[in-house]
């Protein structure tokens, strides 16, 4: 599981990592919402510039809508507050995120494998870090393949992670087939009975052909030996590209079947929307989120804590 230890001072640590990573976006909401309401009045007027706003902090036109309708049902006092606004919307954005709030668990099979993908630059590699820290403090044994054969820095990235974790890195010279690599990988963690087995992989969508082959090709190799596997495949994306995570995760859909989302670097973003725009239109797991470049700063998705961080609502 995506998880720190389950202690009051981690889970408050978290909290206000992720309020602080969401602050630009929660910034955002809090004033354009104070300023739309300072006549205390929820017109016709004031709901398309709350839905127009919306659309700005990247929850996407059709979250936008649904949101604003919804408040125009809703009955509220004479003495219409901002607070009560956002109130409002945190409750019915927790409804949009509950069903994808799953976390990312391996079990069920010996190794797990994971899969990662995902444009070069969103993540990935920290991201796998991340998790082989996690769950080795959980007990659990991984081992991690990088399989970006063509980045240098992705592999020595890897690699520092790796010690970091305490995990092996399986690795081949610069240029070597992504396929055969993950193929051995996949052979080492069996001889070794690893828990978890997590592939890196390139992210060039520069030629989208190429790569949608090499993925495929490698999906292939892997299932020569476990035809169940990969068991997860993750979508990395970067949280500060908004609206254009769609345009990715339509991308990489069609090259492999994504199985859930990991939406990673929010702290640098006032696009943090996007992760209601996403749940709302997508539907595929919303796996953790991550808020900085520390291990500890990847966390499960929790719906009722995102949305209220969103919005600025004090715990």
């Amino acid at each position: 599981m995506i998880q720190h230890k389950s202690s009051n001072s981690s889970s408050k640590g978290w909290l206000t990592r992720l309020r602080s990573g969401l602050s630009k976006s929660s910034r955002l909401l809090i004033d354009g919402i104070g300023e739309l309401f300072t006549k205390h009045r929820l017109d016709k007027v004031t709901l398309k510039e709350l839905e127009e706003l919306l659309i700005t902090a990247d929850l996407g036109v059709e979250t936008a809508v649904k949101l604003t309708g919804n408040l125009a049902c809703k009955k509220f006092k004479n003495d219409l507050t901002s607070a009560e606004i956002r109130i409002a919307l945190a409750e019915d954005i927790v409804e949009i995120l509950d069903p994808v709030a799953q976390p990312l668990r391996p079990f069920g099979h010996k190794p797990f494998v994971v899969l990662a993908v995902g444009v070069n630059g969103s993540g990935k590699t920290t991201t796998l870090g991340k998790l082989a820290c996690q769950w080795t403090s959980e007990g659990m044994s991984v081992m991690l393949a990088a399989c970006d054969t063509f980045r240098a820095a992705a592999v020595e990235q890897l690699k520092i992670w790796g010690e970091r974790a305490q995990v092996p890195v399986i690795d081949k010279p610069y240029g070597s087939d992504a396929a055969a690599l993950a193929f051995d990988a996949l052979l080492k963690a069996k001889a070794t009975a690893s828990d978890v087995l997590m592939i890196d992989t390139a992210g060039r969508l520069q030629n989208k052909t190429q790569l949608m082959e090499e993925l495929a090709k490698l999906v292939r190799v892997i299932k020569k030996q476990d035809d169940t596997a990969p068991h997860a495949t993750v979508l990395v994306l970067d949280g500060t590209v908004g609206q254009n995570a769609h345009v990715q995760t339509q991308v990489f859909r069609e090259m492999v079947n994504v199985t859930g989302l990991i939406i990673t670097k929010l702290d640098g973003s006032s696009r943090g929307g996007v992760v209601v725009s996403l749940a709302q239109s997508v539907g595929l797991p919303m796996h953790a989120v991550g808020v900085g470049e520390g291990e500890d700063d990847l966390h499960s998705f929790d719906a009722r804590v995102f949305a209220h961080s969103l919005m600025g609502i004090s715990e």
